[in-house]
């Protein structure tokens, strides 16, 4: 599995920059891929399915000048900011029978993802459908895109995130996994007790991470933000 570290300097070509990755392996055959990136301010990333009046406080948006985009994967609308780690897995089905369906490849990628945390967080625990939470607090959202041969795992860590943000930007969600019991945000969500170069190592070691990626397709990543990331009729599509 290659590494990748990288923060392209638009949101839209960050979110670009995943769904490359997984075409380049899709249609090259590899290689699999670990990214991780971070956004240094507030930004709303709708899923692919998400409705924009629905789910964003869209005018507090505009006000505050926070971006909002929309990913190709499905999920719920998240807030990114410092303090959000960001990680994408680019995975072939041909790794583990489990990548085959979509609710055994999130339980998969998510036990990797706890073992890799227990030691400090040893309550953590698989909740709802995608999420990582520890004492009923979620920190953790996953989404997917699934191609014929690879699928792209995204997912976000909290570590040091200002929760009170969250509901200035995001209505809470209409459809919602059981255990959040209609909270609001700030006593929902709760970030992991670490720095984010020790879940950056954690997050290397636990997917055996075994080279670095030396050059990007960004003439394509460019390319999907003029067609996709980047038109407004992308972002208001629902």
């Amino acid at each position: 599995m290659q590494f990748l570290d990288r923060t392209l300097s638009t949101a839209a070509e960050n979110l670009a920059l995943d769904e490359t990755l997984l075409l380049s392996a899709e249609s090259a055959g590899g290689p699999e891929v670990l990214r991780l990136w971070e956004w240094p301010a507030s930004a709303v990333v709708l899923g692919s399915g998400s409705r924009l009046l629905e789910d964003v406080d869209e005018p507090t948006c505009r006000l505050d000048q926070v971006p909002i985009l929309r990913r190709a994967s499905g999920g719920g609308a998240v807030l990114l900011g410092n303090g959000c780690l960001c990680f994408s897995l680019v995975l072939a089905y041909e790794r583990s029978l489990a990548l085959s369906s979509i609710r055994s490849s999130y339980e998969f990628v998510l036990e990797r993802m706890r073992r890799a945390l227990l030691d400090l967080v040893p309550n953590c625990e698989l909740a709802g459908t995608s999420d990582l939470a520890v004492g009923g607090r979620k920190f953790s959202g996953n989404s997917q895109q699934r191609k014929q041969k690879y699928l792209l795992h995204h997912g976000t860590l909290l570590y040091k995130f200002d929760l009170s943000q969250v509901s200035r930007y995001l209505h809470i969600p209409a459809r919602q996994p059981a255990y959040r019991e209609n909270r609001e945000h700030a006593s929902f969500l709760t970030n992991l007790p670490m720095d984010g170069r020790d879940l950056k190592d954690r997050l290397r070691r636990a997917w055996d991470v075994d080279a670095t990626i030396s050059a990007l397709p960004l003439d394509l990543v460019r390319d999907l933000v003029v067609k996709k990331y980047g038109k407004e009729e992308w972002t208001r599509r629902r």
